[in-house]
């Protein structure tokens, strides 16, 4: 099987930016986010479960999810949240391993922000790798990225595994503090090492 690297890292550590030059060097990127959404859209495969659980009121005009009011119906009750990943993760997790299948580069790069929260990942990827930043400079991204306001940044901040913990795991990190041609330099210097293994 190809070597698979399970990219993951807090919310506004630079996840796509990272993605993206791996990317630009020719390597396939899955990324879990962008599966949920196509899930989320309008007919998506997750949509009619989503209605039945949560009702028409998740549901916005154009038939897709409501992402915002997704969001602050999870943040009022943990419960919720777990339904909704009880919906989404075998569904993003089937996709992947059907993209995983047709990827055709020397290795893949899988983005997963929930990596280590939820396990379902352990038995595909061989290696993890976390983008990682100061927590301060996480949440000033994220507010000028997203437009939320800070207590919601860092109540999303709160529900994934603590910095320490992710760090502690990763097998690689990249530290995601300076420039964009510092982040290329670490990823290129990644790159040469995941294409010996594969």
């Amino acid at each position: 099987m190809t070597f698979v690297v399970g990219l993951t890292g807090g919310i506004g550590c630079g996840k796509s930016s990272a993605s993206q030059c791996f990317v630009d060097l020719g390597i396939d990127v899955i990324d879990t986010d962008v599966i949920a959404r196509m899930l989320t859209k309008p007919h998506g495969l997750a949509m009619s479960s989503i209605k039945n659980s949560f009702g028409e009121t998740m549901i916005a005009a154009d038939g897709s999810l409501d992402r915002g009011k997704m969001r602050n119906l999870i943040f009022l009750d943990n419960n919720y949240r777990v339904t909704l990943e009880k919906i989404l993760h075998p569904l993003i997790l089937t996709e992947t391993l059907q993209q995983v299948k047709k990827a055709r580069s020397p290795y893949i790069i899988i983005v997963i922000p929930l990596l280590f929260e939820t396990g379902d990942y352990d038995k595909v990827i061989h290696r993890s790798l976390v983008v990682d930043c100061e927590e301060q400079q996480q949440i000033l991204r994220t507010i000028k990225r997203s437009k939320l306001p800070e207590h919601q940044v860092k109540a999303i901040i709160a529900t994934q595994v603590s910095r320490e913990n992710r760090l502690k795991k990763a097998d690689d990190i990249i530290v995601n503090n300076q420039n964009m041609a510092f982040l290329k330099e670490q990823v290129a210097q990644l790159h040469k090492k995941y294409i010996s293994y594969s």
